[in-house]
């Protein structure tokens, strides 16, 4: 008698082949159907079949499984902040991850590592059949995939928890997530649909070069995230935001700059450090150099207990005048706020941010005005 088969799950196509690797590989049978037959590949309509028998050892796998965007319940309801850290393997990952747990303790958070990944076995068009083709080859290379990247993460959480056992960093709680996407995309649905307190990663990632300023992950975050974005150079000097002495924060006078320097304020609140205003201008107006005593005098007696100076900056090489300043006055750290600005601007128009990260061995911190 032939056994009934069960719904457990329905998701994209690439989705669905990932789970079916995953329970095949556990000796559950399973049948994949196909639900959309306008759009198999790209929408979410694949159901994720297996036999009656198998759905109790099924649902137990499948609630273990971290990579899909779905949270659980138990997940939303947790309200302690987060730090996240974009993840992928490289010493970066390792030194973000350490920055991060220091962090945490001082501001009572968690962190959540999150590793994203793009499958390119499933992008192509539309199959000409209702029916799916499943390509043996491609479902290989896929479980192979999955499971490398479940192999890193483990190495990755393993250093971390050597490190808290031999008091390296402190005891915090941490999580790991996969997220399958466009890699910025995925950062920045994450920190905002979880509200992360901010954003920790390297200015370049695994296999990334040097001049690629567009094709880098770091600078799509860095403009279009909602919470504030910390980016480290490769010889970053210190490993935690307290060793953070000296703080060049970058203004052009408008609104957005004072609500951002609030911004970092509220996270760095734990720490004692010395605050430079400085106003970048190859051609500065007279009332320039008014506006930075004003602001100076103004986050001085809203903070006291902060020491604050200022600094206008001229030149027509102003990322270089900069980058001597912050030698000069041994800076730790660029703040600025960032600017909305439209895909042909970041595209022809480098931000300040975006030059600074490339240009300078200086970490930034970019919070949204």
């Amino acid at each position: 008698m032939e056994e009934n088969l069960v719904t457990v799950a329905i998701h994209t196509y690439d989705r669905a082949i990932i789970i079916k690797g995953i329970l095949e590989s556990e000796g559950i049978d399973v049948f994949l159907q196909n639900v959309n037959l306008i759009q198999p590949v790209i929408a979410a309509g694949v159901r994720i079949r297996i036999k009656e028998s198998d759905l109790t050892t099924a649902l137990m796998i499948l609630e273990k499984l971290n990579f899909s965007d779905e949270e659980s319940v138990k997940e939303e309801q947790v309200e302690k902040k987060s730090i996240l850290v974009p993840v992928d393997f490289s010493d970066y990952s390792l030194k973000a991850a350490r920055i991060a747990f220091y962090l945490a303790k001082d501001t009572d958070s968690h962190i959540v590592l999150l590793h994203t990944y793009y499958s390119p076995f499933y992008s192509g068009g539309m199959p000409i059949s209702d029916a799916f083709a499943f390509d043996e080859g491609h479902e290989e290379a896929m479980r192979i995939l999955i499971k490398k990247m479940h192999e890193k993460m483990d190495e990755l959480s393993n250093a971390l928890n050597d490190d808290i056992k031999s008091c390296k960093i402190p005891d915090i709680q941490f999580v790991t997530k996969f997220r399958e996407g466009v890699p910025e995309e995925q950062i920045l649905n994450y920190s905002r649909k979880h509200h992360s307190l901010v954003t920790i990663m390297g200015t370049h990632g695994l296999g990334s070069k040097e001049g690629d300023l567009m094709g880098s992950v770091t600078v799509e975050v860095m403009e279009r995230s909602r919470v504030p974005v910390f980016a480290f150079p490769e010889n970053l000097p210190f490993g935690k935001l307290s060793d953070i002495k000296t703080i060049g924060f970058i203004t052009n006078f408008e609104q957005r700059d004072l609500i951002a320097f609030e911004s970092m304020m509220q996270l760095l609140k734990s720490y004692q450090f010395k605050v430079y205003f400085i106003h970048l201008s190859s051609d500065p107006e007279k009332w320039d150099e008014i506006k930075l005593s004003g602001i100076k005098e103004y986050f001085g007696k809203l903070y006291p207990g902060i020491e604050c100076s200022y600094c206008m900056i001229r030149g027509d090489q102003l990322i270089d005048e900069l980058n001597d300043f912050i030698m000069e006055r041994n800076i730790d750290m660029i703040a600025m706020p960032a600017q909305k600005r439209s895909i042909f601007s970041r595209l022809f128009n480098a931000s300040l941010a975006t030059k600074m990260l490339f240009h300078s061995k200086t970490p930034v911190l970019v919070l949204r005005g």
